[in-house]
């Protein structure tokens, strides 16, 4: 039986003859862009969980552990749930699936997917590109530091627990060491003094404009984490499928551990009600709405590619819809979860010190992973034990974030340039690895902190917002919310509800454009330990995040100074906002092959990968009709075609496998 449905359009081809001629040649290339081609070499998951594990392992990251507590408390405790709930719902979710099902649909990398929605828009792909190289410049560096903490955590008597090292000074002050402590603004910690003393030797460097030499040791460190980055990335999603049951999973288990270990710590309650202690007055505040919005962003990590790219290597008719709730759900409950593994502990130091929470819950950021943790771990029972395991789980939950963010510039520049690396992803990977450590050099400096802070705040911050602002404004207004909408339906046999429609389409653009504006309007000044960024710096961070943010309008002028045609001509304005024919004609076949195998599945019956087909049938004119073979579904065995096709020229019928 042939399908009511058919894709045409007027003949760009000249003649018949040249139209027959070419009629082999257009078959393939139309073959080539769908997976219904029998060569299609794209790497799959080798199990469903390889991806979601991927995908929980990129969204839950070090920021779930040290930005959500101290965000938390600081907007109004247990009421600020209020408002990140709604923005989880209304905005974050929302763009979470929207990326899952843009990657699994067209089955490509952040750069070349915009030829399938709207191909002005293309420098969005590389924009994502860059920004995700300057997170690989410093995020590594944090962890980095984590794994010189899990080095200096095999001592019987932790380094940072007791004032008597080379690098400390005559300000260091150990709360626990005895009962009578005087305490001023310039006494600090072991814990502080073996941070910013011996890790970073922060003290060697005046500020940006003498960062100081690189840190040996730092670097030693940095090279062993791109060591196992590459051979966790060098193989494609089999061999990453497989690290992340281990980087992904082991952080869940020591988490649950440092759980228990802080609910028995005297003074833990202290801690758990000032964590969650509601003040409702908070929800009144504008700031409040801002950071749950920001927060729920950068957690899931939508704008990123990296659900693009993740999302692209699963099965056609995986449930993506399904995968986008259970991992949402997931990283926003590990968030509340690391609140109280955070919180017993700074309450315990509270009662240790004899002072209020608030007064040790001031540090936040990698200060509260890499001072305010350690120091109370220092002076537990079982510290030792209890240091490595919270290092291992910082260093896996790093590499987890590096892993997806990595892959998402590799996967972009294989499915972008594949004549030139489709296969050299080894030596791709390689060079990858090897600009990243050269581009976090600066970073690993006595200094370096300052940099990271930077590029932190600038390099990512607004930048990526306004990425993902424009990707979801080119998705549901130029591709069409109705064409995104008959996608998903085409991979899960059911279109999506009202509900996601509105946030595609308008809520979840005014949640980002909300978070840009407010972020702007309200730039606190930026602040390390007790150095202030001079103003030429804030420049400088801003020109970073424009360095990015630039080949949107740059690709949109190139685009309309190179594609043939005018301004005042309607086919050239269609051009530059509508995918190509060929892209349009092969997505349809996507469609109609789904349609074919939830068929098949309706019958109850399993498809049987050796001998069930489609037969797709390509004219050249340019006319598509996918004709579903007459199925015997006893046997499972192809019958005759059809194709009710216009054309006058011979069309090329093709068998192509499940």
């Amino acid at each position: 039986s042939s399908p009511d449905r058919c894709v045409s359009s007027h003949s760009v081809l000249s003649s018949p003859r040249e139209q027959t001629s070419s009629s082999s040649s257009s078959v393939d290339l139309l073959l080539s862009q769908t997976f219904l081609s029998p060569t299609d070499s794209r790497d799959k998951w080798s199990k469903k969980m390889d991806f979601l594990l991927s995908v929980i392992g990129f969204a839950v990251d070090l920021g779930n552990v040290w930005r959500f507590p101290y965000i938390c408390y600081q907007n109004g405790g247990g009421a600020f749930l209020i408002p990140y709930v709604l923005m989880a719902i209304f905005g974050g979710v929302p763009l979470f699936y929207m990326e899952l099902a843009l990657g699994q649909f067209h089955r490509t990398g952040a750069i070349s997917i915009w030829k399938h929605i709207c191909p002005i828009f293309k420098g969005i792909g590389y924009a994502i590109c860059i920004i995700a190289l300057y997170v690989s410049f410093y995020y590594n560096t944090i962890i980095a530091w984590a794994l010189f903490y899990f080095y200096s955590s095999f001592s019987s008597i932790l380094p940072w627990t007791n004032c008597d090292n080379l690098w400390n000074t005559p300000d260091c002050t150990n709360y626990f060491g005895t009962d009578n402590v005087t305490w001023t603004n310039s006494s600090r910690s072991p814990a502080e003094e073996f941070y910013t003393r011996n890790v970073l030797e922060i003290h060697k460097s005046s500020g940006l404009r003498n960062v100081g030499g690189v840190r040996w040791q730092l670097m030693l460190c940095l090279f062993l984490i791109f060591t196992i980055v590459y051979f966790s990335l060098w193989k494609g999603v089999k061999t990453s499928g497989k690290v992340v049951w281990v980087t992904a999973t082991l952080p869940y288990i020591v988490l649950f551990i440092l759980l228990i270990r802080g609910a028995t710590l005297p003074g833990a309650w202290r801690g758990v009600v000032f964590y969650l202690k509601p003040q409702w007055d908070k929800l009144l505040e504008t700031s409040v709405w801002v950071d749950a919005a920001a927060q729920i962003f950068f957690s899931l990590g939508p704008g990123f590619g990296v659900l693009l790219a993740l999302s692209s290597y699963n099965p056609f008719t995986n449930n993506c819809y399904r995968d986008a709730i259970v991992t949402s759900l997931v990283n926003c409950l590990t968030s509340f979860v690391s609140g109280f593994v955070i919180f017993t502990v700074l309450g315990y130091m509270a009662e240790m010190r004899k002072v209020e929470v608030e007064d040790v819950a001031r540090d936040k950021g990698p200060s509260l992973l890499f001072i305010t943790y350690p120091e109370a771990i220092a002076n537990m029972m079982g510290s030792t034990f209890f240091a490595i395991i919270f290092f291992v789980m910082m260093i896996t939950l790093g590499l987890d974030s590096t892993f997806g963010g990595l892959e998402a510039i590799i996967t972009a520049v294989l499915d972008e340039y594949p004549d030139h690396f489709s296969h050299r992803r080894e030596l791709v990977v390689l060079c990858l690895v090897i600009v990243c450590f050269l581009g976090s050099l600066s970073t690993l400096t006595n200094g370096g902190a300052y940099v990271v802070k930077l590029l932190e705040e600038f390099g990512v911050g607004c930048s990526i917002i306004a990425v993902g602002f424009l990707e979801a404004i080119a998705v549901s207004w130029f591709y069409g919310i109705k064409r995104f909408s008959s996608d998903v339906q085409a991979m899960l046999g059911k279109a999506p509800g009202l509900f996601w429609r509105v946030c595609w389409v308008a809520i979840s653009p005014a949640f980002l454009a909300y978070i840009i504006v407010s972020s702007l309007l309200k730039a606190p000044p930026l602040t390390l330990f007790d150095y202030k960024y001079p103003d030429w710096s804030i420049m400088v961070g801003y020109a970073i995040g424009f360095s990015s943010f630039m080949w949107i309008p740059i690709y949109m002028v190139y685009k309309l100074v190179w594609t043939p045609g005018s301004l005042k001509q309607i086919s050239f304005l269609t051009s530059l906002i509508k995918p190509d024919l060929v892209t349009v004609l092969s997505d349809d076949i996507n469609k109609h092959f789904a349609a074919t195998a939830l068929s098949l599945k309706e019958t109850g019956r399993a498809i049987d990968t050796s001998s069930d087909c489609v037969c797709v049938c390509v004219c050249v004119c340019v006319c598509v009709c996918v004709c579903v073979c007459h199925l015997d579904l006893h046997r499972f065995k192809c019958g005759s075609c059809a194709c009710r096709s216009p054309c006058k020229v011979v069309c090329t019928f093709k068998h192509v496998r499940f």
